[in-house]
């Protein structure tokens, strides 16, 4: 389970997670990753996401998918940097998914969120 002091709760976190991270999208789940400077977020701890819309379906099935991905993120939250933000939105197909399937989305896209998230820190790729 993903713990308390990880869960992100303020619109704020986010709203700039979403608009100033970086997206990787992954067959069902869309994760959207910002890091920030670890010199300004020394001490603070990652903070985790779910944005699971009507789309998903009636409530008891975005709950589920809801906590199904509050708990894969529990194992994963550990690699992530301190201060980094991150927000998983659940796309309409998350509703028939198995966990295992929604683990293997959930790593896809944060690796893509991070690979995207590090070009952009480094400058990224040149362009012609």
């Amino acid at each position: 389970m993903l713990p308390a002091r990880h869960r992100m709760r303020r619109s704020e976190e986010f709203t700039d997670a979403v608009r100033r991270g970086a997206r990787s999208g992954a067959g069902r789940l869309v994760v959207h990753l910002r890091q920030t400077d670890e010199a300004d977020q020394a001490g603070s701890p990652a903070l985790v996401g779910f944005i699971v819309p009507k789309a998903v379906g009636v409530a008891v099935h975005r709950n589920r998918v809801r906590r199904r991905l509050r708990a894969l993120m529990g194992d994963r939250v550990g690699a992530l940097r301190p201060g980094t933000r991150v927000v998983v939105r659940a796309l309409a197909s998350a509703d028939g998914a198995t966990s295992a399937e929604l683990a293997r989305d959930l790593d896809v896209g944060l690796a893509g969120a991070r690979s995207r998230a590090d070009r952009r820190r480094t400058g990224g790729r040149s362009r012609p």
